[in-house]
């Protein structure tokens, strides 16, 4: 009975996780789409730089939305396994929206609210992010599927960067209430490197858990047999 309540908590945890992600990904996607239209005020000092910036702007959030709106999509093992044309369509999309959304970041990067300390980390992220993607890309056309699969997970944790900066400023600046520039400098590092560490977590855990496994049997029959 136990092991049966553990299963159901188990598949119930996984989907109530899969729907919040589908969610925040279709959420933060519709505000990347909207934004350049969207009313900023006269105060709004980023909409004041990214109005002067050029088409980074538009690259970066139409890019970076669409790959964001496909990345479900992607993640998906029962489109992958029933539909692969429609995974390899929206992958040949996806890829095309990390290549335009990674450029424009690239340049935006370059005059970031809070110069260098932030403008630093979301370069590296841009560069990461179009990295990861360009070698899962080359192990898929060299037909190594395992490979492709985990480097492009990668790449997806650091597309969903988008959800986990927005995340950290509404708690940082909504729920704490700290100072916008070091909410914002601390956003942008953090917002991809505890993407990127969970992802790794994830991708290393049966390896992990074996190991702890191993261990703990180990020291059991090390203790039973003293």
């Amino acid at each position: 009975m136990n092991r049966g309540w553990q299963r159901f908590g188990s598949t119930a945890l996984r989907w109530t996780m899969a729907l919040a992600f589908v969610a925040l990904c279709l959420a933060v996607s519709a505000y990347a789409f909207t934004y350049v239209y969207l009313p900023h005020g006269p105060g709004d000092q980023m909409a004041a730089k990214f109005a002067l910036s050029g088409l980074d702007v538009p690259a970066h959030f139409f890019g970076a939305g669409l790959a964001l709106l496909l990345a479900p999509l992607q993640m998906s093992n029962r489109i992958r396994q029933v539909v692969p044309r429609l995974h390899r369509l929206s992958g040949g999309l996806y890829t095309g929206g990390v290549l335009f959304g990674g450029l424009g970041g690239l340049s935006l990067s370059t005059h970031a609210t809070g110069g260098a300390a932030s403008g630093v980390g979301f370069a590296l992220l841009a560069v990461a992010w179009l990295t990861t993607t360009g070698i899962g890309i080359g192990y898929a056309i060299g037909g190594d599927l395992i490979r492709h699969r985990r480097w492009m997970a990668r790449s997806i944790a650091l597309t969903a960067s988008a959800i986990t900066l927005r995340l950290t400023l509404g708690v940082g600046l909504g729920a704490l209430h700290l100072p916008f520039l070091a909410v914002y400098i601390f956003a942008a590092w953090s917002c991809w490197t505890i993407n990127l560490a969970l992802c790794e977590l994830w991708l290393h855990w049966p390896a992990i858990r074996a190991r702890l496994m191993a261990t703990g049997s180990l020291s059991r029959a090390g203790v039973g047999h003293g």
